[in-house]
């Protein structure tokens, strides 16, 4: 199956553009340079290939490319542990995917009903919400029904914006790791659609879009500011289980004795019901 090269070209030619002769340790000379950052013939004899090779591959006529190469450019760039990833995944063979109706895993559904007293919710591919806790609902005012996309939530609903006092930071690193994902399910269907409509509707996602950053949905510190139980601070976590790798938990972690700890029991006595909807 042939795999449209337009992505890899693009990563190589954002992160030749960012790296400086002196960040390569090449020794600069007097005089404008025509390019930004390295010249392919630059980065093609640090990563031990041919101008010509090298070229080909940034344009996306390079078909078959060995991981050894692609190690090896990864190198030059000085690229980290996921962007090596990432340009190894757009430089991958294209896969076939199946868009099956996503179920909430039976084992991660256990796990949520432990954790009732924390905000937690179950996310499946394109960030749709296969099932959420009322603590969760009442912190970031969710829907109460699943099948709602945590990306539209983010980017589409004005409370969003509100409630979370780091959103653009939260924002951009979601953006980061939507590129990731898309890197390792690039014929996802509804993933390409969400993030079309995304990029021709919201600015600011589309901003980020381009600047073509690559991060992992990781663990990260959230901000809210509740309307009614004032600032509430959470750490958040990503549990995955190995038969659903495409569904994670998000676990909002308080800690122990702080102000959010002690106002979460509040918040959950307000909505009597503690039920998980999926």
């Amino acid at each position: 199956m042939n795999k449209d090269r337009s992505a890899l070209s693009a990563f190589l030619r954002d992160r030749r553009d960012r790296m400086t002769p002196a960040e390569a340790g090449l020794r600069t000379y007097p005089g404008a340079r025509r390019v930004p950052g390295l010249r392919r013939e630059e980065l093609a004899a640090l990563a031990g290939v041919s101008p010509d090779y090298y070229s080909k591959l940034e344009q996306g006529r390079q078909a078959n490319v060995s991981t050894e190469v692609l190690r090896a450019i990864a190198g030059a760039l000085k690229l980290d542990e996921v962007e090596s990833a990432h340009l190894l995944d757009l430089a991958s063979p294209a896969m076939p995917t199946e868009d099956v109706a996503q179920q909430a895993d039976p084992g991660l559904l256990q796990v949520m009903k432990a954790l009732d007293h924390v905000p937690v919710i179950l996310l499946g591919r394109s960030g749709v919400i296969l099932a959420s806790n009322s603590l969760v609902r009442s912190v970031l005012s969710l829907p109460s029904s699943a099948g709602h996309s945590m990306f539209h939530y983010l980017f589409r609903n004005p409370i969003a914006r509100e409630r979370i006092v780091n959103w653009s930071q939260f924002a951009a690193a979601s953006v980061a790791a939507l590129r990731r994902d898309l890197a390792r399910r690039p014929g996802d269907s509804t993933l390409i659609a969400l993030i079309g409509e995304l990029r021709s509707s919201e600015s600011l996602f589309e901003q980020w879009w381009s600047d073509h950053e690559v991060r992992e949905f990781e663990r990260a510190t959230k901000i809210i500011q509740h309307p009614a139980a004032g600032t509430l601070q959470f750490g958040i976590e990503f549990l995955t289980s190995p038969s659903e790798p495409d569904q994670s938990l998000i676990v909002y972690t308080v800690e122990e004795g702080s102000s959010t700890a002690k106002v979460l029991p509040i918040l959950a006595s307000w909505d009597p019901s503690s039920a998980i909807t999926s």
